[in-house]
């Protein structure tokens, strides 16, 4: 209860679905579990005539778990909902992964601290800089 009140990076706070719940129509969830909404009007609108738009995110707020489409959506990039009308997709496109810098599934190249910190020996086509 405490984490919902005082932290945003977990999950809306409990001012953000009190506005949710008086001003925003529910509108998609996407694959990942975050959840959309637009205002009912555009009163509280930074640009008269355009509805504002927010995600939910399912646990920690990050940015780049939010797909291509509802991106799109978000940002009056398209005006109807991935559920209303999906984003075509091209047949060379992958799916959509959030950025895992940071997390316990980032990528580690050998070598890295992370990973025990133990490379490779250079090979003879290696040769130090040496000032002159």
């Amino acid at each position: 209860m405490l984490k919902s009140i005082f932290t945003w990076w977990n999950g809306a706070t409990l001012g953000a679905l009190f506005t949710l719940w008086r001003r925003a129509v529910f509108v998609g969830q996407d694959d990942l579990g975050n959840k959309y909404y637009q205002a009912k009007d555009d009163s509280d609108s930074y640009d008269k005539g355009r509805k504002r738009r927010w995600v939910i995110y399912q646990g920690y707020a990050e940015a780049s778990k939010v797909p291509p489409d509802w991106h799109g959506w978000l940002h009056h990039t398209f005006e109807e909902p991935p559920t209303r009308e999906p984003l075509k997709r091209q047949v060379w496109e992958k799916d959509h992964q959030p950025n895992l810098t940071g997390t316990v599934n980032a990528w580690r190249p050998k070598g890295s601290i992370s990973r025990g910190g133990e490379r490779q020996k250079a090979t003879g086509d290696y040769e130090a800089w040496r000032p002159e």
